[in-house]
């Protein structure tokens, strides 16, 4: 059947993720309430791409920003190319930090390309959207939650990522510790060891489970619950101020751990206001984002172009 590519503009919202939450490595995810806004339209001829907010200056404005390529990828799942397509990106979530910037991108162009095409939802439904992104990404711990919002559990199967969604219990308030440096995922996965002490991995896979009671029935239990064994000591080594950060907050009884691969730090609740965090830090008090990616018809607007406007409306 050939591919159909609708008239005008379409556009999404995808949110920032955190990702592993401590002891749930590569399965735990959390949608957060900071956003990237990103349209695109069908046009004559050539890729065409522009980048307001984190990331402008840097990123490739052709076929190599990732969400043209996740667009690309996507349309050939779809059936068919388009002659050509102009994508605009107001990036708010920080790049190369640990709160999933990658992930947004990648479901940015999975959803505008589905958007783009007549029958696109029915071509590729939502779990296929969802396999796709984790085949891009690599894994599905941050797509998981930037698809579907709140906070997600994702797994592989043989067909490919699956994952379900569970509401956050209204007590959990995050933050987030954004460092100035940046971190990459490559960097910090060859950090891990092939194999762990099976007394640590029980500990982390017990520590995982209650973290699903605790952040969807009972936050008192974050802080046992966000144990790690399997990663973050690992990691400690080459962000040695994100590692200082999460220790210094525990110790204050805070549930904090290294957002993703870092090096962002991630802290489920505030700390008291005796606790002195240092400089070079960027804090962020963010709402839990229990939408997911939201797509609609048109050009971003005013609002929405605003590449420092808080988009952190859940």
């Amino acid at each position: 059947m050939p591919t159909t590519f609708v008239s005008g503009p379409v556009k999404v919202r995808v949110p920032a993720t955190s990702a592993n939450l401590g002891p749930g490595f590569d399965a735990l995810g959390l949608a957060l309430g900071l956003h990237d806004d990103v349209a695109a339209e069908v046009v004559p001829d050539g890729v065409r791409v522009t980048v307001t907010g984190e990331g402008a200056g840097e990123l490739p404005d052709d076929d190599a920003h990732l969400v043209a390529r996740a667009m690309r990828a996507t349309f050939d799942a779809l059936g068919g190319q388009p002659p050509g397509f102009a994508v605009e990106c107001v990036n708010r979530i920080p790049q190369a930090r640990g709160l999933g910037s990658s992930s947004a991108a990648i479901v940015a162009g999975v959803q505008l390309a589905r958007a783009l095409v007549v029958d696109g939802d029915t071509r590729l439904d939502d779990a296929g959207a969802l396999r796709l992104a984790a085949e891009i990404e690599g894994h599905p711990d941050n797509v998981a939650p930037c698809l579907l919002g709140g906070f997600t559990i994702a797994w592989t199967e043989p067909s490919g990522a699956r994952a379900v969604s569970l509401a956050v219990d209204d007590r959990v308030r995050p933050m987030v510790f954004v460092p100035e440096e940046r971190g990459l995922t490559a960097v910090a996965r060859a950090a891990l060891p092939g194999a762990v002490p099976h007394a640590d991995a029980a500990l982390t896979a017990g520590r995982a489970a209650l973290l699903v009671h605790a952040l969807t029935a009972e936050p008192a239990l974050l802080l046992p619950a966000t144990v790690d064994r399997l990663h973050q000591d690992y990691r400690a080594e080459g962000m040695p101020g994100t590692s200082a950060l999460v220790g210094a907050l525990r110790v204050a009884g805070v549930a904090a751990v290294v957002s993703g691969a870092g090096p962002t730090v991630l802290a489920l609740s505030e700390p008291g206001p005796d606790f002195s965090v240092g400089t070079g830090w960027r804090i962020l008090r963010l709402a839990i984002d229990v939408h997911g990616a939201r797509v609609a018809r048109g050009r971003l607007g005013h609002a929405e172009r605003d590449p420092v406007a808080a988009g952190r409306k859940s």
